[in-house]
C-alpha cells in the first residue's frame, strides 16, 4: 500500500460525517478520541481529523496538531484491516481532546493504538 493521503480518503461529505457521529463507536485514547463506523458502500477508508477551537484559540496550533495526526495516520494506515470478500471499509474520526499540545511520538503511538483496535472489531 502506498503511503500517501489522497483526497478520496478524506471524509468531507456532511451526510457521512453525521452518520459517523450518530452511529459510530467511540473510544478515548487520551489525548485523542477515536470514532469508527464500518460501512460497505464506500470504495476506500475515509478519515476526518478535528481539533476544537475551544481548546486551541490559535489556528497555528490547531493546524499543527492536525498535521501531526494526518502524518501519523498516513504512515500507519496500512495496518487497517480490509477483507476484499466483505468489501467493508471504515469511516474514521480522530478528535484531539487534550487541553495542551503533546509531542509527536505520543500522537503517533495513540493513532497506532486506535488502528490496532480496528483489528479487534
Amino acid at each position: 500500500m502506498r503511503k500517501t493521503f489522497p483526497k478520496r480518503e478524506k471524509l468531507t461529505h456532511k451526510k457521512l460525517i453525521g452518520k459517523l457521529f450518530h452511529e459510530g463507536q467511540s473510544t478515548v485514547l487520551y489525548p485523542i478520541r477515536f470514532i469508527y463506523l464500518p460501512i460497505s458502500d464506500q470504495d476506500c477508508h475515509q478519515v476526518l481529523f478535528s481539533v476544537p477551537k475551544r481548546n486551541f484559540k490559535k489556528a497555528v496550533d490547531r493546524n499543527r496538531i492536525k498535521r501531526q495526526m494526518r502524518e501519523a495516520y498516513r504512515l500507519h494506515k496500512h495496518l487497517i484491516p480490509y477483507n476484499p470478500s466483505d468489501k467493508v471499509h471504515f469511516l474514521l474520526g480522530y478528535i484531539y481532546i487534550g487541553k495542551q499540545k503533546v509531542a509527536y511520538p505520543r500522537i503517533e503511538t495513540k493513532i497506532k493504538e486506535a488502528i490496532n483496535r480496528l483489528n479487534k472489531v
